[in-house]
């Protein structure tokens, strides 16, 4: 083989491995792009946007598939009436509750990343330090009157 055909070849082999080696996955890509465009929107609002913020929350609740949408609304309400002073906002596109502009938690839907359970989980905003080691994401199934009750009780120490 010439040395041309060669550098083309390991052109193309270099190309197609930078490709495939960038670690995210598609899904982890579009939610990156859309977390970029959620603080682009965020600072347009400034302050006054909390009622658009929800708005984008409610909206992107109606978009996922069932049974997330229905544990999702609950999850919402739940928050809302346990944790009035958190905000709703979307964070890398999934509903998510903040105070003072930072995340404490946040609802995934399975489907967001093609996984078996629905995701619960808190940032280290949230005040759930229990020891050496707590929990901090929940797989979500379904929602049982138990597990509604553990979750605003979670939410309530979260914003202790």
């Amino acid at each position: 083989m010439s040395p041309k055909k060669e550098t083309q070849k390991s052109g193309r082999t270099t190309t197609a491995a930078k490709e495939r080696s960038s670690g995210f996955t598609d899904e982890e890509l579009a939610a990156m792009k859309e977390r970029a465009r959620e603080l682009k929107a965020e600072r347009r609002r400034g302050q006054a946007g909390e009622a658009d913020a929800e708005s984008d929350v409610l909206a992107k609740i109606a978009e996922m598939p069932e049974p997330d949408r229905s544990m999702a609304e609950r999850i919402h309400a739940l928050i809302k009436a346990n944790a009035p002073a958190l905000s709703a906002k979307t964070w890398y596109g999934m509903p998510a509750y903040a105070r003072d502009g930072k995340v404490v938690c946040f609802f995934q839907s399975a489907a967001k990343f093609r996984s078996r359970y629905a995701t619960f989980g808190f940032t280290d905003q949230a005040r759930l330090d229990d020891g050496v080691m707590w929990p901090t994401y929940f797989a979500l199934k379904e929602l049982t009157a138990e597990v509604e009750a553990r979750i605003a009780e979670l939410v309530k120490k979260a914003v202790g």
